[in-house]
């Protein structure tokens, strides 16, 4: 059950190129950060994220996905990063 206020981490993940992943901003979210700041981070340290670990979503990734999360701004943001579960450990 979901307490008011606590983030449903489960909701958060999704399926994306046959992997569980969850979004940058919704790592952003569970962290207190913005999302530009969390990116950030990973900008400074890409030599830790291999292609295993962390990929951007394509257009259509991010159209669709758009249709799923429900109010949300995802469909206009110009690049969203998806983390595997190593990527998040590595956060």
């Amino acid at each position: 059950m979901k307490e008011a206020g606590k983030i449903s981490i489960e909701s958060k993940i999704h399926i994306i190129r046959h992997q569980r992943v969850m979004l940058d901003r919704d790592l952003a979210e569970l962290y207190g950060v913005k999302t530009g700041v969390l990116n950030q981070s990973v900008k400074r340290n890409i030599e830790r994220f291999s292609g295993d670990f962390i990929f951007s979503l394509t257009r259509e990734e991010i159209m669709n996905l758009s249709q799923i999360v429900t109010s949300s701004k995802i469909k206009h943001a110009p690049r969203v990063y998806a983390f595997t579960e190593q990527g998040v450990a590595m956060l």
